[in-house]
């Protein structure tokens, strides 16, 4: 038997601000708004699967897309 938590589920609204395509429009904003470029990272997180940010990213991310 497992210690760990389990996983609360995930309301639709979530599951569509947390997607990938979400992390696209946000990213391709971000660019937009700022001119630097941006990384769209996989977490590994459940609950945050995709991040977008202008910095490299740190172990364990990993880089799926990059909004030039």
């Amino acid at each position: 038997m497992s210690d760990a938590e389990p996983l609360p589920l995930l309301s639709p609204r979530r599951g569509r601000l947390a997607g990938w395509e979400h992390s696209y429009r946000v990213a391709v904003q971000r660019r937009t708004a700022t001119g630097r470029e941006q990384f769209i990272l996989r977490t590994g997180d459940p609950l945050q699967p995709y991040r977008v940010t202008s910095r490299l990213p740190a172990c364990p991310e990993q880089i799926l897309a990059l909004v030039a």
